[in-house]
């Protein structure tokens, strides 16, 4: 038979096959169909079994307990203040006190504590407002300007800082730009100028300015308070016109030498 008889016989028994219903006419093992009928069957079970079962739901966690915020104490600055003031039995004590103090945040902007300068003692001490660059930079109160008109108006009625007069401020550390001190600020300093004064045991005290009237007489307007004799801290107490005031308004210094005249007799007599 020639390879085209050959070619038309074996495709004639392939039809037949096709016609017998055989789904695959070529393959290089027999097949056990018994076999995969078996496996189809348990395969078709197991997916019944397992549709049937019940399905669980993943455990759920319990919900945490909330965290309550943690809440820190309010300080009391000025409580902390009058402790740490009662605790100093000497000026060094006091010095020391309020340069450990850290409730003021005037201290992270000042160079250093302006704690007093003069006489500890003395029968007059003066107390201003607060630093001013010049005595930032020095640590003393009134060494500027002021301070040296300050100086003058001592020595037209006989005293000195370096012999009868002892002088400090409210506040120890500069204020921003020179602002005024915050009534906090002020509040919060109080008891150190209330112990500075029990230890400097002076006299008499000058207040000058209205930040210095205001934390120790609890009163501002210095143009109507000067000149009038009050009381506080168990002491004689004058209002007076800050120096710095008075070198803007110089056709002031006229009252500034009455209060000081005042101020010579009112010594005189203690």
């Amino acid at each position: 038979m020639d390879s085209a008889g050959e070619y038309w016989v074996a495709r004639a028994a392939l039809d037949w096959q096709a016609e017998l219903g055989v789904t695959e006419t070529l393959c290089e093992t027999p097949v056990d169909r018994y076999a995969l009928a078996a496996s189809e069957a348990a395969a078709a079970s197991e997916s019944a079994a397992a549709a049937a079962a019940p399905v669980r739901k993943p455990r759920e966690k319990a919900p945490a307990a909330p965290v309550a915020p943690v809440v820190h104490a309010a300080i009391d600055a000025v409580a902390a203040a009058q402790h740490a003031a009662a605790q100093a039995h000497d000026l060094a004590g006091l010095r020391a006190a309020m340069d450990a103090f850290e409730h003021c945040d005037l201290r992270r902007g000042a160079r250093q504590l302006v704690f007093a300068d003069g006489v500890p003692g003395a029968p007059l001490m003066i107390i201003g407002e607060a630093p001013g660059r010049d005595e930032d930079r020095e640590g003393k109160p009134f060494v500027g300007r002021a301070g040296q008109l300050l100086d003058l108006m001592l020595a037209a009625i006989d005293r000195s800082r370096t012999v009868d007069t002892y002088i400090t401020n409210v506040i120890p550390w500069r204020p921003p730009q020179n602002r005024d001190p915050s009534g906090e600020e002020i509040a919060m300093m109080l008891p150190f100028l209330q112990r500075h004064v029990v230890l400097a045991q002076p006299k008499a005290l000058i207040v000058m300015g209205n930040i210095a009237c205001d934390a120790v007489l609890g009163r501002r307007g210095i143009t109507r308070l000067r000149g009038h004799w009050a009381q506080a801290f168990d002491l004689p107490v004058m209002p007076m016109l800050h120096p710095a005031y008075l070198l803007g308004q110089p056709e002031m210094k006229r009252h500034a030498w009455a209060d000081l005249l005042e101020i010579r007799a009112r010594l005189a007599t203690l």
